[in-house]
């Protein structure tokens, strides 16, 4: 005892900084603690906010195909919206992720709209239309593929849709056709959260109105739960 005492003042704060110091082992695993919990409290949370989601899709595709016959493709995994800018007739630019929210209807094709085109409106015009109180919850989408102006005779009977021009290149990264045909023979479902999640048969008629919006009927009551009218 005496001998530390005769030490210099400088070398005994030194020993006592020294061995006051926390055990790096000890620091190591409290902050590996730490960070494991950070990630299953992230975990935890992100699979609170997406049962409801997986719930009403569980009852639809996995319960119920026991006894019902599905008209659409199912897209697994499901393709989240792209951040993408699209542009109205009226040349306004809004982002691709405003539309999430509701489940939307989306055909795509050129300005020029040909007969199959055509028939893809017809059909999304009156599907959407006979969804009774539950169109409150949905939209029909044409998305164009370029900038050629829309024929004057289209305009009167796309009042209810919402029609945005997208560059192919972009939208490419988002919705597809089925193998071997090309994606302005298609009709395409998004759900609210943005995540295109089925494709209907190509080159569709006005007499396959009616599976098409059973299905879409299907995922409206199943995700009734969870989704509610509006932005």
């Amino acid at each position: 005892m005496h001998g530390n005492n005769n030490k210099h003042p400088s070398e005994r704060a030194l020993e006592l900084t020294v061995y006051d110091l926390p055990d790096p082992v000890q620091v190591a695993d409290a902050q590996a603690r730490r960070t494991a919990g950070g990630r299953w409290r992230m975990l935890i949370v992100m699979l609170v906010c997406a049962a409801p989601v997986l719930a009403s899709y569980f009852t639809y595709y996995v319960i119920r195909p026991q006894t019902t016959h599905q008209f659409g493709e199912l897209i697994q995994p499901v393709k989240p919206m792209p951040e993408l800018t699209a542009t109205r007739l009226s040349g306004e630019s809004i982002g691709l992720r405003e539309l999430k929210g509701q489940w939307l209807l989306v055909s795509v094709s050129t300005a020029a709209c040909d007969a199959g085109c055509q028939t893809n409106l017809l059909l999304q015009r009156q599907i959407h239309a006979s969804l009774g109180r539950e169109k409150d919850r949905t939209d029909w989408v044409w998305l164009i593929t370029d900038d050629a102006p829309v024929p004057t005779e289209l305009k009167n009977g796309l009042a209810d849709a919402l029609v945005l021009r997208v560059a192919p290149t972009q939208l490419a990264q988002w919705l597809q056709a089925a193998p071997g045909h090309a994606l302005n023979e298609h009709l395409y479902l998004v759900d609210p959260r943005g995540d295109w999640m089925m494709r209907f048969p190509p080159a569709l008629t006005m007499e396959q109105a009616a599976p098409l919006k059973r299905d879409w009927d299907r995922l409206l009551r199943a995700s009734a739960s969870w989704d509610k009218p509006g932005r």
